[in-house]
């Protein structure tokens, strides 16, 4: 496996990658695309996060607001109310590994005040305040691609060349974050699988991950459930573990250190595998 980038600060933490890292999704909303939305029910959210750091999650991301093709946006006042005390007591027992996943600064900053040392922004830092919410904090970022909005984005996605195309956009972003003063190690990326691509689009993309390295930041990557799974197998939302598995290794082979999944204990063993098998090549 190829590793791009080899050090990572996340709260007081410095992280080296060796073997890929997963990042455990916990859906506090009700209409999640994966099928595994969790509504209002804190507690069991809670224990759904607790669950993934027991079987390796190196992360755990909360998201208050699905991000799904088609969805609309929530009130900010709703997705605090969803994520806050969520965040607040998985970051009680795990600090330092806990990710809010909004598009939003004042959600973010709650979230941060909360305990969260990551934000994982699907909008790239276009939103008014965020990257300056994230510097205040010192708090680490991922930095998704995405075309258009989630309400338009897989309305016929276009481009020139799909992975220099992310490239360019990220190293925009990448430029926009640290002039707010986040710091360069405390930055990663993510091409956005899914978020205003075709199938074509997601294939290529994982095909030529390792040109992102150019970046020289920390990639993650989402691939678990998503839609492209279904195209090629014709499989429901609730049938795609082997091909999100499928799609993790290559997608960790090919460059990425962070994998974000629903299904944790699969994903981490599957990397882990695969991570000796190579090695050993």
């Amino acid at each position: 496996m190829s590793i791009s980038a080899s050090v990572l600060r996340v709260g007081s933490r410095t992280i080296r990658f060796g073997p890929p890292k997963v990042m455990g999704i916990v859906n506090a909303t009700t209409d999640s695309f994966s099928g595994d939305g969790l509504g209002e029910d804190t507690g069991r959210a809670v224990k759904t996060g607790v669950d993934m750091f027991a079987a390796g999650a190196e992360f755990v991301d909360i998201g208050g607001e699905s991000t799904r093709p088609g969805a609309d946006t929530v009130p900010t006042d709703e997705e605090i109310k969803r994520t806050a005390e969520i965040v607040r007591r998985l970051a009680r027992r795990h600090p330092g590994r806990v990710s809010i996943d909004t598009m939003k600064a004042e959600v973010a900053s709650v979230a941060l005040e909360a305990g969260a040392s990551i934000v994982n922004d699907v909008n790239g830092l276009r939103g008014e305040g965020m990257a300056e919410v994230i510097a205040e904090h010192d708090a680490s970022v991922i930095i998704m691609h995405m075309q258009g909005t989630p309400k338009t984005m897989q309305k016929s996605p276009k481009y020139g060349d799909v992975v220099a195309d992310i490239s360019t956009f990220l190293e925009d972003r990448i430029a926009v974050a640290e002039k707010a003063g986040i710091r360069a190690d405390r930055i990663m990326v993510d091409p956005g699988i899914g978020f205003g691509k075709n199938l074509d689009h997601n294939l290529e993309i994982l095909t030529r991950l390792r040109e992102l390295q150019s970046l020289g930041k920390t990639i993650a990557i989402g691939v678990s459930r998503k839609s492209f799974i279904g195209k090629i197998t014709g499989n429901s939302i609730d049938d795609r573990l082997g091909g999100s598995l499928a799609a993790a290794v290559l997608a960790a082979t090919n460059g990425a250190n962070v994998i974000r999944a629903h299904d944790v204990p699969e994903t981490v063993q599957a990397l882990q595998v695969a991570w000796q098998i190579i090695q050993n090549g």
